[in-house]
């Protein structure tokens, strides 16, 4: 893990700081950004999404699917909470705490956009930090990386109907020529150009060709990230230093969402009888969020002022903290996993 993705939350809390000064020495400059849109996309945001999403999408082999059947039953546990848990729970938190317990401490007029940005958080499994929180607790790489590639599959097709569903079912208009939009600019294209430069630098250079790459391109996806965010927060500046609790009310349905998740795919890979290496990285990839599609789509769909666009950015602030928290469990909790798989015959011949 890089220094600065260890120190991910400090850079973003800085960007916060940054963003809000910035915003309110010089609103024409932010003015004149948000404006630059071409049907309801602006342009600026798209080029930095790019810049964030493609170096990880390039890391990403869509061979190992042909690997999904190695580990059939960790990748069945992980699919049900990617596709069929966490958005929905998701979805309820978001109705509970923001939409009734929290409501009086929240600005009236953006409840509804908060929830659907907690909503666009959780319909994404993560692409990238995956592989670092996989690596941290001694994961089978292998199935990290077919995981990974099965759920960027699925996000192609499932991403816009969930997300469509959800925010139907909170009473939220849904604007589905641009939500498909999005996910064309933010999936499709950049998971489509991410292989042509892959495969192209296999067969022309090799390994080493793609390592130059990914070593060049990274340093520019994680200033293009922290870009974004000194932008949100310039356009978000007043409405948080009106309400500062705002952030750490919509922090509390993440946190339960990220644990819950992690600890239900734990478990479950546990009944299944799945190796704890397996087990493991299932748990990471059921908690953890892509969050830069999340922020990406919020924007286009609700805009840089939104609630939507600040419920995402908050994803982002605790990401790194949180996920090493569930990694430490993960790791000293091995002995207890694997009692109880050993305590079952027949899972340890299935293994």
């Amino acid at each position: 893990m890089s220094t600065f993705e260890r120190y991910l939350t400090l850079w973003v809390a800085l960007c916060i700081v940054a963003g809000v000064a910035l915003g309110h020495l010089m609103p024409a400059v932010f003015h004149a950004i948000g404006s630059a849109e071409i049907a309801r996309v602006n342009l600026p945001v798209a080029a930095l999404v790019w810049l964030m999403i493609v170096p990880m999408l390039i890391k990403i082999d869509f061979a190992a699917l042909g690997q999904v059947k190695e580990h059939w039953r960790g990748i069945g546990v992980t699919l049900f909470i990617n596709w069929a848990v966490k958005p929905f729970s998701m979805a309820a938190l978001g109705w509970l705490f923001v939409g009734t317990l929290f409501r009086p401490y929240l600005p009236a007029d953006q409840i509804n956009s908060y929830i659907a940005g907690l909503i666009l958080l959780a319909a994404a499994p993560c692409t990238a930090m995956v592989f670092v929180w996989s690596n941290l607790t001694k994961g089978e790489p292998h199935f990290t990386l077919s995981q990974v590639a099965l759920n960027d599959t699925i996000m192609v097709f499932a991403f816009a109907p969930i997300v469509g569903l959800l925010l139907g079912l909170s009473a939220i208009t849904v604007p589905w020529d641009t939500l498909v939009l999005s996910v064309v600019l933010y999936i499709v294209v950049p998971v489509a150009a991410a292989q042509f430069l892959r495969r192209r630098l296999l067969a022309s250079g090799g390994k080493a060709a793609l390592d130059r790459l990914l070593a060049t391109l990274q340093p520019l996806s994680l200033i293009a990230l922290l870009a974004t965010l000194v932008m949100l927060f310039g356009f978000q500046g007043e409405q948080i230093l009106a309400q500062p609790l705002v952030i750490a009310l919509l922090a509390v349905p993440i946190l339960i969402q990220v644990y819950f998740n992690a600890a239900l795919a734990y478990i479950l890979n546990r009944i299944a009888g799945e190796q704890h290496c397996v087990a493991g990285p299932s748990a990471l990839i059921g908690a953890s969020n892509f969050f830069e599609l999340a922020v990406a789509a919020a924007i286009s769909l609700f805009g840089f002022n939104s609630g939507a666009a600040l419920a995402t950015v908050v994803g982002v602030l605790i990401e790194v903290p949180v996920m090493l928290t569930v990694v430490a469990i993960v790791n000293r909790s091995r002995g207890w996993y694997e009692r109880g798989t050993r305590s079952d015959p027949a899972a340890i011949t299935r293994s």
